[in-house]
């Protein structure tokens, strides 16, 4: 591993760590509040909303001025909504941290891009695998530490998440070295460039398929904790450790496994394969009567995250060009941000209205709509000389 790859790798574990923290506390943090499922579910989709608006600008902003101090900023906002949540004493100050994070929330784009620099297209399912396995070892001791923390007060994992990402600032700013790469002059609007992004065939279809993939993801991982509350009578604690067992399957299964089977039938295949390990591992989750049978469809869940999250982010780099990775990855960013705003809504709204399986099913049903747009796209790495 290079070092730039290694120290991306590592900002963003840390950063994932905070992230891991929080994702399976907030519901119940949240009805402390007297928030119900509905409104559970928009506190998850502000976030996202607010990262729709923001990541495209951030995405180009890196294009000009370079991913470091993109990165650093975006992270900087994390910890100041991490310090606001733990603060909070009503739901509108839990929303406004929550925007805050969103609006600040070009991580993840911004590392996609710094990966795209300093890799070559063959190599960045690989590489991606990287960032991939930083999320799944974020929630293995995320998770964990909310699970341990939480048995103190709800708001001292909140507190641990700010001191984590903050860490992670500092990791950035000291140590990331910056790519020698910036865009042409006159990148214009992200807003305006998004539209002819989208005349563009391979990009249009890949952006499709990353909106759908991303909203069914957003459906799981938002109703994951008040499924097993209703279903199993988990609290957060509990909630914690399942996420953190959850954490140490995805990182084997991206840290050791992707490299040799995307080199063995490449991005798309393995991404397909993954959508069909995701839905079958949803429909068993969701018809799980018992915690050792729940338990036991998570895997399938697993091998389907371990197989889509790094190869769909390949498939969205390969159809852009090197000086264009900050402004398509902004898109795409926004474009999963969009996914991410809807999930939530959708699937807290179905669970409270009908029953907690409900989310799954539909989520499962995604996955299956993305699979069949997957299958007539063809992989065609950018012209890198080509004009938007």
């Amino acid at each position: 591993m290079t070092r730039p790859l290694l120290v991306i790798f590592l900002t963003i574990f840390v950063n994932l760590i905070g992230f891991g923290i929080i994702i399976p506390l907030l519901p119940f943090y949240a009805e402390t509040f007297g928030a119900s499922p509905f409104a559970i579910g928009l506190l998850f989709a502000i976030f996202s909303l607010c990262q729709l608006v923001a990541a495209p600008v951030l995405g180009d902003l890196s294009d000009r001025y370079g991913r470091r101090p993109v990165l650093v900023f975006s992270l900087a906002g994390t910890v100041i909504s991490f310090v606001m949540m733990a603060l909070a004493h009503s739901m509108a100050m839990l929303f406004m941290a929550r925007a805050i994070d969103g609006l600040s929330g070009g991580n993840i784009a911004t590392a996609r891009a710094y990966v795209a620099d300093v890799t070559e297209p063959k190599d960045r399912a690989r590489a991606y695998g990287l960032i991939g396995a930083a999320f799944g070892l974020g929630f293995i001791l995320g998770p964990a530490l909310s699970g341990v923390l939480a048995g103190v007060s709800y708001t001292a994992p909140i507190w641990a998440a700010a001191g984590l990402t903050l860490v992670a600032v500092v990791m950035a700013w000291l140590w990331l070295p910056e790519t020698a790469h910036r865009a042409r002059a006159g990148t214009g609007n992200p807003f305006a460039i998004l539209w002819p992004l989208l005349h563009r065939p391979g990009v249009r279809r890949v952006l499709a398929i990353d909106f759908v993939y991303w909203l069914a993801f957003a459906v799981f991982q938002t109703t994951f904790a008040l499924f097993t509350a209703r279903r199993f009578g988990f609290d957060a604690s509990r909630t914690g450790y399942v996420f953190s067992l959850f954490g140490v399957l995805g990182a084997l299964i991206q840290g050791a496994m992707i490299r040799p089977l995307a080199a063995r039938v490449g991005d798309k295949a393995l991404f397909m394969w993954g959508l069909a390990f995701g839905a079958i591992g949803l429909i068993a989750s969701a018809s799980s009567p018992t915690v050792p049978i729940f338990l036991v469809a998570l895997v399938p869940l697993a091998f389907g995250i371990g197989f889509g999250h790094p190869t769909v982010a390949s498939l969205v780099s390969r159809a852009s060009r090197h000086d264009e990775q900050g402004r398509v990855q902004g898109a795409a960013s926004a474009i999963e941000s969009l996914g991410r705003t809807v999930g939530p809504v959708w699937g807290n709204a179905s669970l409270q209205r009908f029953s907690e399986a409900t989310p799954y099913i539909s989520a499962a049903a995604l996955l299956l709509l993305t699979l069949g747009l997957t299958i007539g796209y063809r992989v065609v790495d950018a012209d890198p000389v080509s004009e938007v």
